[in-house]
């Protein structure tokens, strides 16, 4: 009889979640009191962003990431709204580029200064006006440049292309009307080439978003849905819930058959919403309690159980919404692998929560940051529109790697190839302005670095052939 180990061997088992110290938390922070079911918090390398109460209208702060303690009672507000603002995402490709949508049906664009706020911004950069009812909900496209997809109380996803001149844009490129209840949640697959949405209907429905069909529908009865999430691209969806008997509840989808879900399992009974956050770079899902200071962790597997349990972070306070830092503005050097920002409105704070994964080593940790998602789009408004599917661009965080430039695209097919063969240099356009020269010599530079080692390990693996040689020699000699 084969032995099975007890503990599966894993790199992350042992992340563990490490709090901010008071200095390096936002305090005095006004968080809304709205009861929507959102972040309310959208974070990327330079600004967090935060929805704040404010009287008459909806408004929200956009912070410097590094301006952390006290915050002036009199900030400036973006505050153009008519009512309450339910949802902000960051421009995935423009960190100054911020959209939000509200109770006032309407989603507006944002420029936000490079320089510290001095005054209230009242004048968004574009307004998009196709909604009848409140809008609850925005998601930017993962890899075209600027698409948004918006989500409203009149059942209505809308396609927006903001690459115009336009201020005002009254008509989505597209609307998809498959909804009979108001959309709960809206996740991407890595190329953006399909939608997962979760609705009030209690059916996840997969979409093809350019053809406006819906290609999979689950209704199954004892999972009442409130989030989806694609899991990358390893064909699984993960959505997060209740069950019949009103218990917090996960459950593990195939992608290609939403029948039955392959896992389900119930967590425990607060009446909290769960938030489900992906990192496809080490292959970790987060399940973060609202109403609750909990973040359970887990491993996804492509093979049974799927669904690996690692830990579970503790807090007593407990948060309201929760932002998450992109992979590019992490501390590399800590061995941090993901950073949540917790709203705690009792406290008027946003604490910063970094996950840990703990090595002695002060070296840069190749093996538990692979190429990640850039800043960079793969392909513009049109080319998608057109039907061009295209994996995000990737980066390496190494530190002066140039962590903004890109360096492979990821699909599906490519994704073992360009994390061991590098990039073929000869492949690309010639350079035409110093930007463009640039990148080419960090790339350069980047697979100088790696052919190196390359050879170095072959270098190695000869010495110790000829030492193996050499004994063998020397074992045959004496008989």
């Amino acid at each position: 009889m084969s032995w099975h180990p007890q503990y599966r061997s894993s790199k992350f088992r042992h992340v563990y979640g490490k709090a901010a110290s008071k200095e390096k938390c936002y305090d005095c922070v006004p968080i809304t009191r709205n009861v929507h079911d959102n972040h309310f918090c959208a974070v990327n390398p330079h600004f967090i962003a935060v929805v704040t109460e404010c009287a008459g209208g909806g408004a929200f702060l956009v912070i410097p990431i590094h301006q952390t303690g006290k915050l002036d009672p009199h900030y400036p507000k973006i505050c153009g709204h008519k009512g309450n603002v339910l949802d902000i995402k960051w421009n995935p490709f423009n960190d100054f580029v911020i959209a939000s949508c509200s109770e006032d049906a309407t989603v507006k664009i944002w420029d936000i200064p490079k320089h510290l706020l001095t005054r209230n911004i009242t004048s968004p950069k574009k307004e998009l006006l196709g909604h009848i009812r409140r809008v609850g909900l925005i998601e930017w496209h993962p890899t075209a440049n600027n698409i948004l997809f918006s989500s409203g109380y009149d059942y209505k996803i809308m396609i927006w292309n903001l690459d115009t001149k336009d201020t005002v844009i009254s008509n989505p490129v597209k609307i998809l009307d498959a909804h009979k209840d108001v959309v709960l949640s809206m996740s991407f697959n890595t190329d953006g080439s399909l939608l997962a949405t979760a609705c009030r209907d209690r059916k996840i429905r997969l979409i093809d978003p350019r053809a406006g069909t819906v290609l999979q529908e689950a209704s199954y009865k004892s999972h009442k849905v409130n989030k989806v999430l694609f899991l990358g691209n390893v064909k699984k969806l993960f959505s997060t819930g209740t069950s019949q008997w009103n218990n917090r509840q996960i459950a593990l989808w195939d992608q290609n058959d939403l029948s039955v879900p392959l896992l389900e399992e119930d967590l425990d009974g607060s009446s909290g919403l769960l938030f489900p956050f992906y990192d496809s770079d080490t292959h970790m899902l987060y399940v973060v309690g609202k109403g609750d200071g909990n973040i359970r962790y887990y491993e996804i597997s492509p093979e049974k159980p799927y669904l690996n349990y690692l830990m579970e972070y503790h807090s007593h306070l407990p948060q309201k919404g929760i932002g998450m830092m992109p992979k590019r503005g992490l501390e590399v050097s800590a061995c941090e692998i993901f950073r949540f920002y917790k709203l705690i409105p009792t406290k008027s704070l946003i604490e910063p929560i970094s996950m840990i994964v703990p090595r002695r080593s002060e070296s840069y940790q190749e093996d538990i940051y692979p190429l990640t998602t850039g800043a960079q789009p793969a392909l513009t408004a049109q080319e998608w529109l057109n039907g061009v599917n295209k994996g995000p661009l990737l980066v390496s965080l190494r530190p002066g790697s140039g962590g903004h430039l890109k360096v492979e695209e990821k699909s599906p097919k490519n994704e073992q190839m360009c994390l061991s063969n590098g990039f073929d240099v000869f492949e690309c356009p010639s350079p035409k302005t110093e930007n463009e020269l640039l990148q080419m010599f960090y790339r350069q530079q980047e697979e100088i670095r790696r052919l190196r080692e390359l050879v170095n390990q072959r270098d190695v693996q000869i010495k110790q052939l000829e030492l193996e040689l050499r004994n063998l020699c020397t074992d045959t000699g004496r008989y």
